[in-house]
């Protein structure tokens, strides 16, 4: 079809892409004057009518959005027989073909494309659209450096039973949810699982199952577990792993529930990530972090409401003022003999933790990378544990072996409390605001941790600092330690 004028108007030059139902061309609008991609229906297709009224419904499901991160529908028609559907035009490679080209990507790189596909998922579910085939190959990559998610020809309204009959599998096996594959009913989640594999590709250069056949594939994503992308990747924080986790659970009361959760919490994993890499460079990664809600960059404590009204406020505030008044006067006539009263500090408010990790610079040993979340889950049956090493004894030109925590920002911590299932170790506190990668770049300890039997604590300068190690110095008897909890209060 390569010199077609579809409707006198659209001129087909060049063939970019074909598919199961139709081919995609390069074309250019002769009214308007500008390149357009029109996307035309197979020729043994048209003798189909479920498949001629899906390519119809996604003209008319697509043509409601409006999004930056979604390529647009421009027009719809048939010419001689020929249904085709015109978008625009996008100058730039998939996103399947980048991670072919250069393989993993950078981690900010990869967590900022998952929000841009994110928000445009936002959108098409808000508008009541599942689009069931969310993968790389459907991922369009400007010249800015910008995803844009296209291809609707499966999609299917949620209010909707659609075209598809029952126990049918619509969708590319590498990314396909586990209801999905067994051919049951999708829904928005099943988009945020492709999309949670779509993020394990980027970061990790291949998609997490093989198998000798297509249905082999679906059903690894029914049964097995996800890789242990930290495998791969182990300087990947475990905010961003938990993300990836919840997005790829098996059962969909363990997934995210809505678009909006995912993206909020990879916006929170994305400052991680970008904090722990010393900032970003990339165009794209940085446009992202400055649309990120303030609520995402620090935490505030939610403001405490007047029960009574401003009536209240007036009042108490002229209290306040006569209290002041008569300690004023009162020591004007000789109150100087009392001895002054000393300031009640603040209570302590626990940090909000966001990520942990383990710290070896040594080597020499696996000391459980995959159990740091744990310190910070709010679960004392979990634990973190260092490896087991003999007679208690760390080995020749190993001092020591640590984990540690991080926060946003800093936080002025005035005291850090460890949770134990292994007491008889010792330990100090360090604080950085960057990730040091031998011991003595952490400068000197704060503090000692002390105490007995399961809780340890220490007392700290109330200086801000990102990031906190607890670094152990020496070992139990049985030779390792067990974390169940790490508590930062300011």
């Amino acid at each position: 079809m390569i010199g077609t004028l579809l409707c006198g108007r659209y001129r087909l030059d060049e063939r970019v892409g074909s598919g199961g139902m139709s081919t995609v061309y390069r074309g250019f609008d002769e009214t308007l004057e500008r390149w357009v991609a029109v996307k035309v229906l197979h020729q043994s297709m048209y003798d189909d009518s479920v498949q001629l009224e899906r390519f119809r419904r996604e003209a008319r499901s697509v043509a409601r959005l409006s999004h930056p991160h979604l390529v647009t529908v421009i027009d719809a028609g048939e010419d001689g027989g020929h249904p085709f559907i015109v978008f625009e035009y996008v100058d730039g490679e998939t996103l399947k073909q980048l991670i072919r080209r250069v393989g993993p990507l950078q981690v900010t790189d990869a967590v900022a494309y998952a929000i841009e596909i994110g928000r445009a998922l936002i959108h098409a579910h808000a508008q009541r659209l599942a689009h069931r085939d969310v993968k790389p190959q459907n991922v369009l990559i400007d010249p800015d450096g910008r995803a844009k998610v296209t291809d609707f020809g499966i999609s299917r309204s949620l209010d909707d039973a659609g075209l598809t009959a029952t126990g049918r599998v619509l969708g590319t096996t590498d990314y396909v949810a586990p209801e999905q594959a067994l051919g049951e009913e999708v829904t928005e989640q099943s988009d945020l699982y492709s999309l949670g594999i779509c993020l394990y590709e980027m970061l990790t250069g291949d998609v997490p199952f093989t198998a000798e056949s297509q249905v082999g594939v679906a059903m690894k994503h029914v049964r097995e577990p996800l890789p242990d992308i930290q495998a791969v990747r182990p300087e990947i924080s475990s905010a961003l792993c938990a993300v990836i986790e919840r997005a790829t659970a098996k059962e969909t009361r363990n997934r995210y529930a809505t678009a909006e959760e995912m993206v909020s919490d990879l916006e929170r994993a994305l400052q991680v990530e970008a904090g722990r890499a010393g900032g970003v460079t990339n165009g794209e990664a940085t446009s992202i972090l400055g649309t990120l809600p303030p609520s995402t960059a620090t935490y505030a404590p939610p403001r405490r409401r007047f029960p009574f009204g401003w009536a209240a406020v007036i009042l108490a505030v002229l209290l306040v003022a006569g209290a002041a008044t008569y300690l004023i006067l009162n020591a004007d006539l000789g109150g100087e003999d009392e001895a002054p009263q000393a300031a009640t500090p603040a209570p302590l408010q626990e940090a909000r933790l966001i990520g942990a990790d383990d710290f070896d610079p040594f080597g020499g040993g696996e000391e459980h990378g995959d159990e740091v979340r744990n310190v910070f889950d709010d679960d004392k049956a979990t634990t973190w544990s260092t490896e087991t090493y003999t007679s208690g004894v760390f080995p020749a030109g190993k001092s020591g072996v640590g984990i540690f925590v991080w926060s946003n920002n800093g936080v002025e911590a005035r005291r850090i409390e460890v949770l134990t299932t292994t007491p008889g170790f010792t330990a100090e506190v360090y604080g950085a605001n960057r990730i040091p990668t031998e011991i003595e770049q952490w400068g000197k300890p704060l503090a000692t941790l002390k105490g007995d039997e399961e809780r340890l604590r220490a007392t700290l300068p109330g200086k801000a600092y990102s990031r906190y190690l607890i670094w152990i110095t020496k070992l139990p008897p049985e030779g390792l330690v067990e974390i169940a909890d790490v508590r930062v209060l300011e």
